[in-house]
């Protein structure tokens, strides 16, 4: 079987997803900066060649967005971002909670978190995305997380929940979150609210797992739920990046993600994905594995039904879990 690596074979994948009142949950790859990365601000410092300013990456994320609007018209937006990790133990007992943004419901009211650092000034001054939350879809995650026996609240634009690369603590939405939109809607995207909801910071599958799962209903009623990050992510091999410069630990490791993934059965399928951190790619590959384990709350929250892979750019998958037949 064939893997969607380029546009056409991405499309084809993207089709073929079956619609349903029950929105699949995806893992996508949220992406560098780069992809989004104004010309004023010269080239990127770290050049990746799938993603590289309107290179492979950025192609599939325009195709991803409307592909998942057109096909299930979304009500709101959940994602998870590789960004955001929250333990349930920081500063005292209010804040012993998973957080999650409640930033309004007019439009723009979700604030942008620039959580990068001494990048050329153009990254602040040039990269906007206009989007709002929803009050009530916030209130209703913290109901399911803590049915679920997890810990939740919401966090307000006057609550810091970062460093801003602007040189303050801020509130927002994350560059996990609004790279990745920015291509695959708009930066303006007012019609449908986005929430933002912190992972783990455990890093322990079971809990990420967990998470997901607490939010699988919200998928019956028209939420789409996203979970970002990248598979590989160590700048200890800068070379590990690019398919092309990449040792064959970091090429063999991505192939047994996706292998684990497209395993239909579900509780198969989950036996595989919880064995990945013994292969001998993990470690390397993820000196630290938060850009790697919301894979485990998208396949979660999409633990029954089957699975699918949208794209397989070496080191940027998307996969689609709890897809009805």
């Amino acid at each position: 079987m064939t893997r969607p690596a380029t546009r056409e074979q991405w499309r084809k994948a993207l089709d073929e997803l079956p619609r349903s009142s029950k929105i699949p949950a995806f893992y996508f790859a949220h992406g560098q900066t780069s992809l989004v990365w104004p010309a004023s601000a010269g080239p990127p410092r770290l050049q990746v060649d799938i993603q590289k300013p309107n290179g492979p990456l950025v192609q599939f994320l325009k195709d991803f967005g409307p592909a998942l609007l057109s096909k299930y018209t979304p009500k709101a937006i959940v994602v998870f971002s590789a960004h955001w990790e929250t333990s349930g133990e920081a500063l005292g007992a209010y804040l012993k909670a998973f957080q999650l943004t409640d930033y309004g419901d007019e439009d723009g009211s979700n604030p942008m978190l620039y959580d990068y650092y001494g990048f050329p000034q153009p990254l602040y001054d040039e990269v906007k995305f206009s989007s709002r939350g929803n009050t009530t879809l916030s209130n209703r995650i913290v109901e399911l997380l803590n049915k679920a026996r997890i810990k939740a609240r919401t966090s307000p634009k006057t609550e810091p929940r970062g460093r801003d690369g602007r040189g303050f603590d801020g509130a927002g939405l994350d560059h996990g979150v609004f790279v990745p939109f920015i291509n695959m809607f708009s930066p303006t995207f007012n019609d449908i609210p986005i929430v933002q909801v912190s992972i783990n910071a455990s890093l322990e599958l079971d809990d990420e797992w967990a998470l997901g799962r607490a939010l699988d209903s919200l998928r019956s009623d028209g939420v789409l739920i996203l979970a970002g990050g990248v598979p590989v992510h160590s700048f200890r091999e800068l070379a590990a990046f690019s398919e092309s410069t990449a040792r064959p630990i970091f090429k063999e490791w991505c192939e047994t993600i996706l292998k684990a993934s497209e395993i239909q059965e579900p509780e198969a399928r989950k036996a595989a994905l919880y064995a990945l951190p013994k292969h001998a790619g993990f470690r390397v590959s993820n000196p630290r594995e938060e850009h790697f384990i919301p894979l485990y709350v998208a396949a979660g929250a999409g633990e029954q039904g089957g699975s699918k892979i949208l794209c397989s750019l070496y080191g940027a998958p998307t996969i689609a879990f709890g897809i009805e037949a």
